[in-house]
């Protein structure tokens, strides 16, 4: 018998069923990435428009939602109506700003920004937050970016490279010129990499009360469209070894104290 959540009146999930974490990825070769990174197999369950995959030896759920932000909103919205979570984290490879981030790093956000919703104007590009429409960015959980940071290798002294942290963008179109690169970097200082789903994680999550972290593994830089210099292999392993790393049980109890 599948657990449901419990909510209050203003939707936030409570009790003690939240001890599970749902990770939210693109497509399925992440969620096998994933998937063989935490201890034993995975039990498929069925859900509207999907299918969830239930790690046997931790208290993770993992969902291929599809691409691009409307997909991760809608996949991670039924996940989240559907079982009761403590926390949600948007996965996957992703582009990286060098030098912060280069091919082969480790990212955890520090914050999830949409970085294309917004308006073109003469003066240039505005966010929906400077046209007074709603939020173009969500904060992390400080102490579990610091916890998930360490737990990868994060930085721990001044020479040590460790995992990366910073922004994390959202784009609906990812970036395929060195001069929207540099625009982003622009409007953005200290970006660390580029995906295409965290903030509809985010904000899925943010509507069941429930935070979100986001973590990528940097298969190219963001800039001209190579695809020769992509490592996608790479950065899968990259993100395989970074959920063997997780350290789930501790993001969890963190997550309650929030």
């Amino acid at each position: 018998m599948t657990a449901h959540a419990v909510t209050d009146g203003s939707g936030e999930q409570s009790g003690p069923a939240r001890a599970r974490l749902l990770v939210v990825v693109a497509v399925a070769a992440e969620a096998e990435a994933v998937l063989r990174g935490l201890p034993g197999g995975a039990t498929a369950l069925p859900l509207p428009g999907g299918t969830l995959h239930r790690a046997e030896g931790a208290p993770v759920d993992v969902l291929a939602a599809g691409v691009g932000p409307a997909a991760a909103a809608a996949g991670a919205s039924a996940a989240l109506a559907a079982h009761p979570y403590a926390l949600a984290v948007s996965a996957g490879i992703a582009g990286g700003f060098a030098p912060h981030a280069p091919v082969g790093a480790t990212v955890v956000a520090d914050a999830i920004v949409v970085a294309d919703l917004g308006a073109q104007t003469p003066e240039g590009f505005a966010d929906v937050t400077e046209l007074g429409f709603g939020s173009v960015r969500h904060t992390p959980p400080p102490a579990c970016v610091a916890l998930l940071a360490k737990a990868l290798g994060g930085p721990a002294g001044p020479d040590d490279r460790g995992a990366v942290t910073g922004p994390v963008l959202t784009v609906s179109t990812v970036t395929g010129s060195a001069e929207r690169a540099a625009e982003l970097a622009a409007r953005h200082p200290g970006a660390a990499a580029e995906a295409m789903e965290g903030f509809g994680v985010a904000e899925a999550a943010a509507r069941y009360g429930v935070p979100a972290l986001e973590l990528r593994t940097v298969s190219n830089p963001v800039g001209p469209r190579d695809r020769a210099a992509w490592r996608i292999g790479e950065a899968l392993a990259a993100l395989e070894r970074a959920f063997a790393a997780l350290p789930v049980h501790e993001l969890i109890e963190e997550a309650g104290r929030g």
